[in-house]
């Protein structure tokens, strides 16, 4: 017998994708510019986040800020223009938390791209946020995917 909680067996890598009839560019910049970011955030997490901090490069830090009031700064750890870019947030000055958000963009014919969307919470130690974590499943994921997938096929 075990008196591990079921709760803590939940997956800690999760993801979803879809096949967008729009170009990775067009894509792409939906994600790398983070004032466009809660447009599409199917967690209903992200507020804000101010113009200006459009993704370059792996070391960028771009600022969100959240529905609850908080900021958090997000270190890019991947970035491969047009075709990937992953971030870890942190707490405004500390470092990254054990999350990592990754997008994903594949061609698939013409005018259209394989968007795969993918949390990873398995270097996530802070109790405090196990809860939340835990709540981010699959079909949040794809939540997002579908809302950028409308915003691209109405900009595309």
């Amino acid at each position: 017998m075990t008196d591990e909680n079921p709760r803590d067996q939940a997956p800690r890598v999760v993801s979803a994708s879809r096949t967008v009839s729009a170009p990775a560019d067009v894509i792409f910049e939906l994600i790398a510019d983070p004032a466009q970011q809660p447009r599409w955030d199917g967690n209903d997490n992200l507020a804000e986040a101010a113009p200006g901090q459009r993704v370059r490069q792996v070391g960028d830090v771009f600022v969100m800020g959240l529905t609850t009031g908080a900021a958090r700064e997000n270190h890019v750890v991947e970035l491969e223009e047009g075709r990937r870019v992953a971030w870890m947030p942190a707490e405004p000055g500390g470092e990254p938390i054990g999350q990592l958000w990754r997008w994903e963009l594949e061609p698939a014919g013409p005018g259209a791209t394989t968007v795969t969307h993918t949390y990873d919470w398995t270097r996530l130690t802070d109790t405090k946020r196990l809860v939340r974590a835990r709540s981010t499943t699959s079909d949040r994921l794809q939540a997002s995917v579908d809302r950028l997938a409308e915003l691209a096929e109405n900009e595309a």
